[in-house]
């Protein structure tokens, strides 16, 4: 089934998921810089590599990450395109009008589907290796220094954290109820454009009755529990960072240098 993994969490017990989470949230959003690095195929393979290895690290299989993929690689191709017809430069070996098929355009179209295609894939590889409640508490301990301007930190990460946990039940939810309308012989994938406007209406309308009852049931649920947010509340998980944390530091620092060096 094509589902996408984003906000899914597997549970293991190998290298990546042993990390501390404010480390892999901090080198998620490093990731994400240092791929801009990349402008040759030598940089991209050593990242796309790198990758690899990170992904044997956390014991998933890659099929796995590939049926959570699938479902968005309309969006990437549809990218990748537009990079390819509208970069001029280098030989060109086909024009009409607007539209050019030129060396650079294939080349930055390639580098722009590798680009996407691992950020996906590393970004995703966050969640499935990282408990919800982990995530919110490491981006807590990373904000926490704003609280001297007043802001409310732990809010922040307790809505990012819920919004993040909900992404896979909204997708769940929508299939099932994509499932209920095929079966009343509704069709999303024929006719007009006008007329699968028209086919998504039934969809919209009871995802969203179904949002606001799950928000709603949660809210109730936790002020029957006697929530009353972050402050004078102990953690049950305290999170120690260890040496296999900074060993994942200086390897990433390393990948840096490497790029670096093998730039154009």
């Amino acid at each position: 089934m094509n589902k996408l993994l984003l906000g899914r969490y597997l549970n293991g017990d190998s290298f990546i998921h042993n990390l501390d989470p404010r480390g892999k949230l901090l080198l998620c959003f490093y990731y994400v810089i240092i791929i801009f690095l990349c402008n040759n195929w030598q940089t991209y393979t050593l990242l796309f590599g790198f990758t690899l290895v990170c992904l044997a690290l956390s014991k998933i299989k890659l099929d796995f990450f590939w049926r959570g993929i699938r479902p968005i690689l309309g969006l990437i191709l549809f990218t990748v395109l537009l990079q390819v017809f509208f970069t001029s430069g280098g030989h060109v070996y086909f024009k009409y009008g607007p539209l050019m098929l030129t060396h650079f355009g294939l080349v930055n179209g390639c580098y722009v589907f590798v680009r996407f295609v691992l950020i996906i894939v590393f970004s995703t590889l966050l969640t499935l290796t990282t408990a919800p409640l982990e995530i919110a508490d490491a981006i807590e301990s990373l904000l926490k220094p704003l609280k001297r301007f007043h802001v409310p930190v732990y809010e922040i990460s307790l809505m990012l954290s819920i919004a993040l946990r909900f992404v896979p039940t909204l997708m769940d939810e929508t299939e099932k109820i994509m499932n209920a309308q095929r079966s009343r012989g509704v069709d999303f994938s024929q006719g007009s454009l006008m007329q699968r406007i028209k086919a998504v209406i039934p969809l919209l309308i009871p995802l969203f009755v179904s949002s606001f009852n799950r928000a709603e049931d949660l809210a109730t649920a936790m002020e029957a529990r006697g929530y009353r947010g972050g402050e004078g509340r102990s953690k049950y998980r305290v999170h120690m960072w260890a040496k296999k944390d900074t060993l994942s530091v200086v390897v990433f620092a390393l990948l840096t240098v490497a790029l670096l060096f093998l730039r154009n």
